[in-house]
């Protein structure tokens, strides 16, 4: 120590790990239409946040029988069936046809302004109302699969769900995307667009509701979006949405048949090949886990969104460690902090097992010396039950201790 005192002086040492917060899980991000509504609140293009309000949502219809068409209305009254959710909601104009309003929901950056636009717009949303959504959905625009004009039969992948994809990447999102609502052949052709991510849980059929105009199909990502974040409210994010109950609806637009133990049902047909759907079992239920991915290693939605939280916690809770000095400190403050954080998810039960650790071969003199250093961690999420086997025998041991 320089200069002198004579006295008592207190130094603070800025050392120690630092407490890691898990990011919120729950936020929907939903981008669709909404041609009658208040355009102040919500201007196109722009991220609006809706914090579980069906009066803000009423908005998106200031027409006196709400009849102002658009599919924003609809979806964000389903997701306030499931749960008051914090729902981050983006208008775009709607097209004269379908075609146009697709290029619409699409988007991209406007040339003139900078400004994102489509579910684009979702990249900026924590700039502007403070939340990432990491649940994403379009309802009404990601049933659709183009047909090729040039090869008839042949297919392309729904253009908003792909646009989707790129950006659940980077926002550590998953996308819930709507079936085509006809065949099971179709809702599994459908699926198979998507073997490379594991970020699209796709669902089929529509879901009919019942409203003022009497019955009607809907898409049911909305309400399997509220579902998901329902159940990351009341039960965590590493529980899987499958056989949550799905309200607001009173059936689904073809029948789902369903037994427990039949593998030939149609309900498990749709489940085999990564498709989600909703039974009618004690009530209307959200039925899959998996992802239509062709890595087994990401099948399940769940632990996609588990490994998403774990990944993004832990970069969040880093920039105090940028431009840090490397000491042997520095290192140790780091590997504590997250090992801590990694015990707290084992205690909740969100994760089986972790660990972090400095990596010694990568952290050479070299790679010290250029500014970079180099830290690994591992985990084991939770893998829902998916199957449960009793093996049932016949037997004739008991009848000497049941006669006496």
């Amino acid at each position: 120590m320089s200069g002198f005192l004579h006295g008592v002086e207190v130094l603070e040492i800025d050392t120690g790990p630092r407490p890691i917060r898990t990011i919120s899980t729950g936020v929907i991000g939903i981008v669709g239409t909404a041609p009658a509504a208040d355009a102040d609140a919500f201007p196109l293009n722009t991220p609006v946040l809706v914090a579980g309000s069906r009066s803000e949502a009423a908005k998106l219809d200031m027409t006196d029988d709400r009849t102002g068409g658009g599919t924003l209305p609809s979806a964000l009254d389903g997701i306030f069936d499931q749960i008051g959710a914090v729902v981050i909601a983006i208008r775009v104009e709607e097209g004269a046809d379908e075609t146009e309003t697709l290029a619409n929901m699409i988007g991209g950056v406007n040339a003139t302004t900078g400004q994102f636009e489509g579910v684009h717009a979702l990249l900026g949303a924590e700039s502007v109302v403070g939340h990432a959504p990491r649940i994403l959905c379009a309802p009404g625009w990601t049933h659709q699969r183009l047909e090729d004009n040039g090869n008839p039969g042949t297919y392309f992948a729904n253009p908003v769900v792909a646009e989707l994809e790129g950006i659940a990447d980077r926002m550590a999102a998953v996308v819930i995307a709507d079936g085509p609502n006809t065949t099971d052949a179709a809702a599994i052709a459908y699926a198979g667009d998507w073997g490379t991510t594991s970020r699209i849980y796709v669902v089929d059929p529509w879901v009919k509701v019942a409203g003022p105009g009497g019955v009607v199909d809907e898409p049911p990502s909305a309400r399997v979006a509220g579902v998901i974040a329902r159940t990351d409210n009341d039960e965590g994010f590493w529980k899987s949405p499958s056989n949550e109950g799905v309200s607001g609806i009173i059936g689904t637009s073809r029948p789902i048949d369903f037994k427990l133990g039949d593998r030939a049902a149609r309900a498990n047909l749709l489940n085999e090949n990564g498709v989600a759907t909703i039974i009618n079992q004690g009530g209307r239920r959200l039925w899959g886990n998996q992802v239509p991915t062709a890595d087994p290693k990401w099948q399940y939605l769940c632990v996609r969104r588990t490994a998403d939280v774990l990944n993004e916690s832990i970069q969040r809770a880093h920039m105090w460690a940028v431009d840090r000095a490397i000491t042997k400190t520095y290192i140790d403050d780091v590997v504590e902090g997250v090992n801590g954080f990694i015990a707290t998810l084992v205690a909740q039960d969100a994760l089986l097992g972790g660990s972090c650790w400095a990596d010694p071969d990568l952290n050479t003199a070299a790679s010290i010396q250029n500014g970079q250093v180099w830290f690994n961690f591992d985990f084991t999420p939770p893998y829902p039950a998916e199957r449960v086997t009793f093996r049932s025998h016949l037997t004739n041991e008991y009848i000497a201790e049941a006669l006496g």
